[in-house]
């Protein structure tokens, strides 16, 4: 790996898909013994926790919008 001139490295793609790291996950990088560690920031969100996040709200027509569950199955389903 080399450091690039914004002091930023690549995470090798089979490191992340081994580890669960995802675009936008925070990370931290800490002194371990003379050695430099990259770990997952505890407490930020999961990527699902963004996505979530991301497209609450978005869903569904206007016409739909506010709606229950039940008056959304009735609506789907008929009679």
């Amino acid at each position: 790996m080399r450091l690039n001139s914004k002091g930023q490295v690549t995470i090798p793609a089979a490191l992340r898909a081994r580890y669960g790291l995802h675009e936008g996950d925070e990370v931290d990088v800490v002194e371990d013994g003379g050695a430099l560690r990259i770990v997952r920031v505890t407490g930020a969100e999961s990527r699902g926790q963004r996505l979530v996040r991301h497209m609450r709200g978005r869903g569904g027509a206007k016409e739909t919008q506010g709606m229950s569950t039940d008056e959304l199955m009735e609506l789907l389903r008929g009679e």
